[in-house]
């Protein structure tokens, strides 16, 4: 009868560590980190193609050193911060590098309006394809913060539901994970002027 009833007790204690979401919790947050590499690896490109188009845009645009300047700077901005994963856990440090690549998307935008006022340059093979690079880039880093955020989603979802919140209570107290939002000057749109 003894053996039995330690038989029955540890099915009970499979059946109840099987449900607790331990392996799921872990998983999802494996899937967080993952997502964010991509959103970094992104970023690189972006930063690896700025300082090619600068020089080609040089080339053609000589007495707008300032924006071109600007672009220069946000993007040693941007290479310059130390990004790891503890930014995931951190507002303040997920705000702060948000507001960085702003900056450089700021500066950029602007670059491509010197680009209209020198109808020369949009004709050049180089800077042609140099723009496809880096609008082709934007669109992936667009694409990799969706899938972060569907990942961060996904985590904080997994660890603040029964029974996973218990056993997240007990053992692993993992914290939510940030997810990007949009920078305050989002919030207006642009206007266009011809």
């Amino acid at each position: 009868m003894k053996q039995l009833m330690s038989k029955i007790t540890l099915i009970m204690l499979l059946a109840l560590l099987s449900g607790c979401g331990y392996n799921t919790m872990q998983a999802n947050e494996e899937a967080v980190i993952a997502a964010w590499g991509n959103v970094e690896s992104s970023y690189q490109r972006r930063n690896d193609l700025v300082p090619n188009l600068v020089e080609v845009v040089k080339g053609y645009a000589k007495h707008e050193a300032d924006t071109l300047k600007a672009v220069t700077e946000a993007r040693a901005k941007v290479g310059s911060m130390q990004v790891t994963k503890d930014v995931l856990d951190n507002p303040a440090t997920m705000n702060k590098f948000q507001q960085a690549q702003g900056e450089l998307s700021g500066a950029l935008s602007r670059l491509m309006v010197v680009v209209e006022k020198y109808p020369d340059l949009k004709a050049n093979e180089n800077f042609m394809d140099l723009q496809k690079q880096l609008e082709g880039t934007e669109n992936r880093i667009n694409v990799a913060r969706e899938r972060y955020n569907q990942a961060v989603q996904i985590f904080n979802t997994s660890i603040r539901t029964f029974p996973n919140s218990v056993t997240n209570s007990m053992m692993l107290h993992l914290q939510r994970k940030e997810a990007f939002k949009a920078e305050e000057t989002a919030k207006v749109a642009p206007k266009v002027k011809f």
